[in-house]
C-alpha cells in the first residue's frame, strides 16, 4: 500500500510536531487530513473534508485516528456510501465528547456514534486518559468492533506522553495493514 494511502486523523487543535501522528507523517509519508477549522470542529465539515480525501483515493485507505479522529472516524463510518474503501482503522485515545467539560467546546459532535464500523479496527486506549475514562474506552471499542489493546498509564497518547514516533504503535498499524 502507497504511504498517501495511510490517511491521519489528528484530534481537536491538530497534531503538533511532536505527537508521533505528525512524526510519521514524516518518517513513512503518511497524508493529514486538514481540516478546515482545527480550533472549533465542526463534525459535519470535519466528515465532509474525510469523504473528499477518501474520495481522492484509488484503491484502499487505511485511518490513523486521535483523540477526536476517532469520534469523527465513527460518525463518518455511519454516513459515508465509501466505508467499503477503508481496509482498517487504527483508533488511539478517543476523546470522550459526551464528558460535560468538552461538551461546550464540542458541542456538534454529541452523541457519539456507537455502530460498529464496517472495516477492521484497533482501540489503543490509557489508562489514565484525561479525556476518555478507560472504561468509556471499552464500551467505545465493543460498540465499534475494535479490537481493544491496553495501552497501560499513558495519558492521552499525544505529545505529552513522551512516547516519540511511537514504534509500539506503528507495529499495531503494519498487523492491521498486513491482515
Amino acid at each position: 500500500m502507497s504511504p498517501d494511502h495511510v490517511l491521519v486523523l489528528p484530534g481537536w487543535q491538530s497534531s503538533g510536531p511532536d505527537h508521533w501522528q505528525s512524526r510519521w507523517e514524516a518518517l513513512h509519508g503518511y497524508t493529514r487530513v486538514q481540516q478546515h477549522d482545527w480550533m472549533s470542529p465542526l463534525r459535519g465539515d470535519w466528515i465532509t473534508r474525510l469523504e473528499e480525501v477518501v474520495m481522492s483515493r484509488e484503491g484502499p485507505v487505511v485511518l490513523v485516528a486521535h483523540s477526536l479522529g476517532c469520534i469523527l472516524t465513527a460518525a463518518w463510518a455511519t454516513l459515508s456510501r465509501n466505508v467499503h474503501r477503508i481496509q482498517s482503522a487504527l483508533l488511539v485515545a478517543p476523546g470522550d465528547v459526551e464528558r460535560p467539560e468538552l461538551q461546550a467546546p464540542l458541542r456538534s459532535w454529541s452523541p457519539i456514534a456507537m455502530q460498529p464500523l464496517p472495516f477492521p479496527s484497533v482501540l489503543v486506549a490509557s489508562r489514565n486518559d484525561p479525556y476518555c475514562r478507560f472504561e468509556r474506552a471499552q464500551d467505545l471499542a465493543r460498540a465499534w468492533g475494535s479490537r481493544l489493546v491496553d495501552a497501560g498509564p499513558a495519558g492521552h497518547l499525544n505529545a505529552d506522553s513522551n512516547l516519540g514516533a511511537w514504534p509500539e504503535g506503528h507495529a499495531h498499524l503494519q498487523a492491521l495493514m498486513a491482515a
